[in-house]
């Protein structure tokens, strides 16, 4: 396909490694010729790298697999997942899953993405529930304002909530960004 067609989500092969796009804009500087930006993270090391296509250059597509697995347990650098369906279970390690490794909890569906039969991605949920372990004490009577504290989640992630939440709170948060988005029913 050609570099113009490159969408955010897309997986291509580059320099016999696995990219996922994250963001792709086209440009036209002047009376210079076209290019294509891309923002793209290595499947591998789950590295962001930019990188400059000309317009013109042929981009092979990645064909992949994706299987609806059940997120179960980490145990030191491993990350395990089962499928419902055949109960068959998958490991993967901290370097492929990177900074999405924060979002995991046990029992999330999500969908691991296979290339060439073995496990490159997981691609999470839209949101996910997370309980505060770590936080300033909250203000009795504070309303949502612009004004947050750092809040540590039981994975280790580190969140800016509003100073109403308190430990032990369950909060929603959006895994594109990795923000707070409301109080967890």
């Amino acid at each position: 396909m050609n570099a113009n067609d490159l969408r955010p989500g897309m997986v291509i092969r580059h320099n016999n490694e696995l990219f996922s796009i994250h963001k792709a804009e086209h440009r036209t500087p002047g009376n210079l010729r076209a290019f294509v930006q891309a923002r793209m993270r290595n499947l591998r090391t789950g590295a962001l790298i930019d990188h400059r296509f000309r317009s013109t250059d042929a981009v092979e597509r990645a064909m992949l697999d994706e299987t609806e697995m059940q997120y179960l347990y980490s145990d030191g650098d491993s990350y395990h997942f089962m499928n419902t369906l055949t109960y068959d279970q998958v490991n993967m390690h901290k370097d492929v899953l990177g900074d999405r490794a924060l979002f995991l909890v046990p029992d999330v569906m999500l969908k691991v993405v296979y290339f060439e039969g073995r496990p490159v991605d997981v691609e999470l949920p839209a949101t996910v529930d997370l309980k505060v372990i770590e936080t300033e004490p909250g203000i009795k009577g504070a309303s949502a304002t612009n004004v947050t504290k750092a809040a540590k989640m039981e994975t280790g992630l580190i969140v800016n909530v509003p100073p109403f939440i308190n430990e032990g709170e369950t909060i929603r948060v959006d895994t594109t960004e990795g923000t707070y988005l409301e109080r967890a029913k």
